[in-house]
């Protein structure tokens, strides 16, 4: 069944095509052929149908139209051209004869230019003919045709415009004359072989006078001028019409205002070259109006990097004509560089867009509000039916009044953008300034105008009012369908409400007796009134004119949509004009300054405001086309005048002005300008549309879009480091210890500025040269490049140093997370737990390996082990002082960035001044650094890796110890106390008799460190792992239903489910005996999972202990080796003299360890607490505990000491001056042995504790790393086969 229409139209109305992405751009973001549409598509040809004898007048604007078209192409081609000489290819020696083919080719490729340069020759001649036969048509003694009108001044003025400035051209562009130079010495080179060259040679010389010759065109001009007859009233006229419109500056855009600006002075100049009426020009205008004008405008733009002097041109014009050369104040003007220092500061305040930014902020704010505020009074009038006529045209003619201040805004705008920079331009810096960060010390003179002439403060000014142009244009643009038809029927309203009402008026008293002049009126009621919307006048109201009353004469209309033509504009101007007037050119006092024109002041007033508003009109018809003209800003990046006189091929992007801005944003980071940041790429699409409409120069669009390329990469680059920066300066002031910032003088400096990027994240169509490009995914893209950037270097930098890092990593990776989350609330960013997996090469599921496990093992191995030794009573690992015993080779660290720390500079001083605490040792924190890095999937392969070189060093030491026990002797007694102390050493030293085997002790003593120092790393392991069980066991409890015993243990409060199951059972049951829930599905599989979790937690409560496992698995080594390290007495008892058991071997080691340690002369490396951890923790597990403590020579020595004390307290207390000093010299080595009998005694009673040796306890503990319940066995290797395979690591 079909939709009726009206409901289809209906629907769709209510879908919505708008998103959140917020207008930072402006109007220019799409590339169109046709931009502007002011040009009239009747040409005025519609003029003649009113019958006001302007037919000649028509024909000359509309030729002088064309020629000003034709000539600002050939203006375009000048300010384009380059030289084709640079590109020409240089003859080798050795291609010397093909010379003449060179000079052929070259020849016919600069033909093709210099036959451009001669239709600029041929037309510029047939300009200056028709202009100067258009001037003295209207300059005749006897008035022969109407005219000219005001539309016809501006046709003569924009041509005589583009004179000059083809002019200027010619003189600046040095390489044309050196092109034409070349191209004359190959003609000369080539031509001998050609006939008939006189035409050619003829031709040849003309263009070179032409190009030689400077001002070639205005002289030329000037002598089409006066071949004839004077043109001085016309010039006169024209002067006058410049001076009132510049000083009046109403009706006038600021293209209007530079074209009077740079044609007033070559029109003054021309007026005052004729012999006979030079000084009549300052009868009609005083000197001083025209001094005010060039002091206020010293200098003019002409091209986007060429500008004029006033004073330039009448001082160089002024050698071309004599009779001009007499204006001493003219020519006492200052150019741009000779102005004096105190008006150069007067200048600068006027040219500098800063020294204004108030004022233009205020006009932005106020514009903007009563803009949206007349924007909603039309939208509330559409919508209503039925609406109050007078409430309705006060709306209309509101909106009238401000589309005119807006276009009035732009201009003022615009313009002050463009004088700025012509200012730059003609005021360079001498030299870069001192922080300019340049390594040359030669500069281009773009840069000198561009690049160092604009201070940070400038440039923000310029980027806030470019800011501004667009905001303002794109609201007005996008208001174009809702406000045109308010437009037309204000301007419809204004003409009518003239002609009918206050004409009417004037007929019946001012003019009421003056025939002529009533005729002119008459005609200008017939041109443009409109009598269909008048309600009030009939058919026969003409003829009866003069017998109604005042009160019968107010005529009621409505206004209509229909706007006047350009035609009727252009008749309404010619007729005023001629009503003012009266056709006399010379009439003193200006157009409207009411000299013998016999008409009151009131009445003038009123023709002169309806005057200027009617040169308004056309602006405001070509709505879009005013926009896009007031709003064009792309002469900021051209340069190709400064390219020529650099001779270079093109800048770095550094010297261009939109660039510049983009990289102030990014560099200076200012809130208020960041979502600005796109503006300056509206000046590109600007350029570009410049380029191909206008300059229609295909290769400078590709210079713009190779520029762009590389702008808009290094934008999406600089906003990637600037966001990641803030949020990991956030993050890493979130993670910083409050405490530290708070006794920290300067703590402010940790917190970090806010800055907003909703608005940048939200753009998903950015127009850049007709291009859309989604700038929201290119962010994405390029932040998981840098998140993975950062872990890598993060790796990196681990890898490259030792075991003690790890908590610097951990910080550092914690830091890069909360970052991660952070933007991930904006951005579709990669699973940071995917791109840290990947980074870490752990990707595949069967993988227990990664970067950080086997940075930790390989560390541990080549460096951690063999290097630190363990401080038992602080529970910390330190280097040796005493250099490495193995040699750790480490890869050299890469620089990193500085965001890929932590973010800021004063951040990461802080972060790396916490971090530094921890560079020296590795302890606890470095333990609880290694369990979050790792995870329950590395830990278990790190685990198997300790054990198995656990396992390795103890088969590896089995011959070492054999050594050791062959070299003892056969009886070893226990010590005499008879001796004393000294006997007692020389005993050791003769029962200890391994200097031949020092080496073999050396490796022994080593390897029980390393021992020692594994199952010492994996006690702290087993702290830190009870602790984290212990603090998830106390957040799960509760839900779990646990509750503590009377005998200590954990019991169960529910028999059958849990608090957390219960709750979503009873959640569940309820949203399902609900009617208003028809599929309670979701709810049920909540539950459910619940009870899996549930399961899954119980099953975790009771982990084992890594240490107990670690101590069960050395044990099972050791069986293997037991024979060797403690055999059985023969007799059953305990072998006293014959032993040579491990214990034996042992206390040895330890004794000329301790020995060794206090003597200076002969200290060896320190090894620390380790070697007692692991002979203890061998010895426990052998049972030779008690062995060891029973026949230990330290052990011995110590009780042979105490004898000897307390015999030396008894003659103390007897004869206190016979008391020998029995311990003298050995207070260094019985100290050694007391601290080392209480760390035995402490490593015996922690492994009685864990490891009771009449109940063997370990766990075992999954691949997955989850452990299993407490569990006894015999220990056996075969007890560990549920540990993860060597292979599998």
């Amino acid at each position: 069944m079909a939709i009726p229409v009206e409901e289809a139209i209906a629907a769709l109305s209510t879908f919505s095509l708008e998103d959140e992405q917020p207008d930072v751009q402006g109007l220019a973001v799409l590339l169109s052929s046709e931009r502007y549409a002011t040009n009239s598509p009747i040409e005025y040809s519609d003029v003649a149908a009113y019958r006001l004898s302007l037919g000649e007048d028509t024909k000359g604007i509309n030729q002088l139209n064309t020629l000003i078209q034709e000539g600002k192409e050939m203006a375009s081609l000048l300010y384009t051209y380059r030289s084709c000489v640079k590109a020409l290819p240089q003859l080798p020696d050795s291609m010397k004869h093909n010379q003449a083919d060179l000079y052929l080719e070259t020849y016919q490729v600069l033909d093709l230019e210099m036959s451009r340069l001669r239709e600029i020759q041929r037309w510029q001649a047939s300009a200056a003919s028709k202009l100067a036969a258009d001037m003295q048509r209207f300059s005749r003694p006897e008035r022969l045709v109407n005219g000219p009108t005001i539309t016809h001044f501006w046709s003569m003025l924009k041509l005589l415009d583009v004179l000059v400035q083809l002019d200027h051209l010619k003189n600046a562009k040095a390489s044309i004359p050196n092109d034409f130079s070349w191209y004359k010495r190959t003609f000369t080179q080539v031509s001998t072989q050609w006939q008939d060259t006189d035409t050619m040679r003829e031709e040849l010389d003309d263009l070179q006078i032409f190009l030689s010759t400077r001002w070639a065109i205005l002289l030329n001009l000037h002598a089409e001028m006066f071949r004839t007859n004077t043109v001085e009233d016309i010039l006169q006229v024209l002067i006058v019409f410049c001076v009132e419109s510049l000083e009046l500056d109403f009706a006038l855009l600021f293209p209007e205002r530079h074209i009077l600006l740079r044609v007033l002075p070559v029109l003054v100049v021309l007026a005052t070259s004729s012999e006979k009426e030079s000084e009549s020009l300052y009868k009609r205008i005083k000197i001083n109006r025209l001094l005010n004008i060039f002091k206020n405008d010293p200098v003019i733009p002409a091209f986007p990097d060429l500008h004029l002097s006033p004073a330039a041109i009448l001082k160089e014009l002024s050698s071309y004509f004599q009779n001009f050369s007499s204006q001493t104040r003219l020519l006492t003007l200052p150019s741009p560089h000779e102005i004096p220092p105190r008006e150069l500061q007067d200048y600068q305040r006027h040219y500098l867009i800063l020294n204004h930014m108030g004022t233009i902020r205020a006009e932005h704010d106020d514009f903007s509000i009563r803009f949206a505020s007349a924007m909603n009074q039309m939208i509330i009038l559409k919508s209503s039916d039925g609406a109050d006529n007078d409430w309705s045209r006060d709306i209309k003619g509101n909106m009238y009044d401000i589309v005119v201040e807006g276009f009035q805004l732009l201009s003022r705008w615009t313009g002050r953008i463009w004088e700025q920079c012509a200012w730059k331009f003609s005021r360079p810096c001498k030299e870069p300034p001192s922080d300019s960060q340049h390594g040359s010390t030669t500069f281009f003179d773009y840069e000198k105008v561009v690049r160092w002439n604009y201070t940070a403060e400038e440039r923000r000014a310029l980027l806030e009012l470019i800011g501004y142009i667009k905001s303002i244009g794109l609201m007005m643009q996008r208001c174009d369908t809702l406000v045109s038809e308010a437009l037309w029927e204000t301007i419809h309203m204004e003409v009518q409400d003239f002609v009918q009402d206050k004409l009417d008026t004037m007929l019946r008293t001012t003019f009421r007796k003056k025939k002529d002049l009533s005729r002119i009126l008459s005609d200008m009621r017939t041109l443009s009134a409109d009598w269909m919307a008048n309600t009030s006048k009939a058919d026969s109201e003409q003829h009866s004119l003069h017998q109604e009353t005042e009160e019968m004469r107010q005529n009621t209309f409505y206004p209509r949509p229909v706007a006047p033509t350009a035609a009727q504009i252009h008749c309404l101007q010619f007729l005023i004009c001629e009503l003012v007037s009266g056709g006399n050119l010379r009439k003193p006092g200006g157009l409207f300054g009411n000299s013998g024109s016999g008409i009151p002041v009131e009445d003038l007033k009123q023709l002169e405001t309806f005057f200027y508003k009617l040169s308004f009109f056309l602006h405001i018809l070509d709505y879009t086309a005013t926009i896009g003209t007031l709003t064009d800003l792309g002469f900021l990046w051209f340069r190709e005048f400064y390219l020529e006189s650099s001779r270079v091929i093109q800048f770095p992007i550094e010297c261009s002005l939109p660039w510049m801005l983009v990289e102030y944003v990014t560099e200076t980071q200012d809130a208020g300008l960041l979502e600005s940041v796109l503006i300056p790429f509206d000046l590109y699409n600007d350029s570009a549309q410049h380029a191909l409409t206008c300059l229609k120069q295909r290769f400078l669009y590709d210079e713009i879009e190779a520029e762009v390329d590389l702008s808009f990469d290094l934008l999406v680059e600089k906003l990637n480091e600037i966001i990641f920066t803030y949020y990991k300066s956030c993050a890493a002031s979130t993670l910083l210890d409050s405490s530290f910032t708070y006794l920290c003088d300067d703590g402010e400096k940790y917190f970090v500025k806010p800055l907003r990027f909703d608005a940048i994240f939200k753009l998903k169509r950015v127009m850049v040269l007709g291009r859309t490009i989604d700038l929201r995914s290119l962010i994405t893209q390029r932040m998981n490049k840098l998140f993975r950037e950062n872990i890598d270097f993060l790796l990196e930098r681990f890898e490259s140093g030792d075991l003690c890092g790890v908590v610097e990593l951990q910080q550092l990776l914690d830091i890069l997370e909360l970052t991660h989350q952070s933007i991930s609330k904006f951005l579709e960013l990669d699973s940071y737990s995917l791109m840290l997996s990947e980074m870490q090469e752990n990707l595949s599921l069967v993988s227990y390996s990664s970067r950080i496990s086997s940075q930790i093992w390989n560390e541990m191995q080549t460096d951690f082990l063999p290097n630190f030794i363990l401080c038992n009573t602080t529970q910390r690992f330190v280097r040796s002082l005493k250099g490495a015993h193995h040699s750790s080779q480490r890869s050299s660290a890469s620089t990193g960035k500085a965001y890929f720390f932590c973010g800021s500079h004063e951040l990461t001083m802080a972060y790396q001044g916490i971090a530094g605490l921890y560079h020296d040792f590795f302890g606890i924190p470095h333990m609880f650094a290694v369990v979050k890095l790792l995870g329950s999937r590395s830990l278990p392969g790190i685990i198997r890796a300790l054990l198995d070189h656990i396992s390795s060093k103890i088969t590896a030491m089995v011959p070492k110890i054999t050594a050791l026990q062959e070299a003892l002797p056969k009886s070893i007694g226990l010590l005499s106390f008879d001796g004393g102390i000294a006997g007692c050493q020389k005993i050791i030293h003769e029962i200890l008799t391994w200097e031949a085997k020092s080496d073999v002790k050396t490796e022994v003593l080593h390897d029980l460190k390393e021992i020692g120092s594994a199952l010492y790393w994996m006690s702290l392991l087993d702290i830190v792992l009870r602790q984290i069980d212990t603090t998830q066991f106390m957040q799960s409890a509760p839900w779990l239903g646990l509750i503590p015993g009377n005998d200590g243990q954990v019991k169960h409060a529910y028999s059958d489910n849990t608090p957390f199951t219960t709750l979503l059972s009873g959640a569940t049951n309820a949203v399902a005996s609900s009617p208003a829930c028809p599929n309670p599905s979701s709810f049920l599989v909540m539950a459910k999972q619940a009870e899996a979790a549930s399961l899954l937690y119980k099953s975790n409560l009771n982990s084992g202990s890594v240490l107990e496992y670690a101590l069960a698995f050395t044990s099972a080594a050791l069986d293997r080796h037991y024979s060797k390290w403690s055999a059985t007495p023969k007799t059953g008892f305990i072998d006293i003299t014959t032993s040579k058991d491990f214990y034996r071997v042992f206390s040895g080691l330890q004794y000329s360890y301790l020995e060794e340690s206090i003597n200076p002369s002969r200290r060896q490396e320190m090894l620390g607490d380790s070697v007692a951890w692991a002979g203890c923790t061998i010895m426990y597990l052998l049972g030779q505990q008690q062995h060891f403590e029973l026949f230990d020579f330290s052990c011995q020595f110590l009780n042979v000491a105490e004898v000897e004390n307390a015999t030396a307290s008894l003659y103390q207390s007897s004869d206190r001056n016979r008391s020998p000093n029995f311990l003298q010299g050995f207070e260094g080595i019985l100290e050694a042995m007391r601290k080392a009998r209480r760390l035995n005694n402490h490593v015996f009673s922690m492994l009685r504790a864990r490891c009771p040796l009449e109940d063997k306890i370990a766990c075992a503990i999954k691949p997955s790393g989850a452990p299993l319940h407490r569990m006894k066995f015999t220990n056996t290797v075969s007890a560990f086969e549920t540990l993860p395979q060597r292979s599998a690591t």
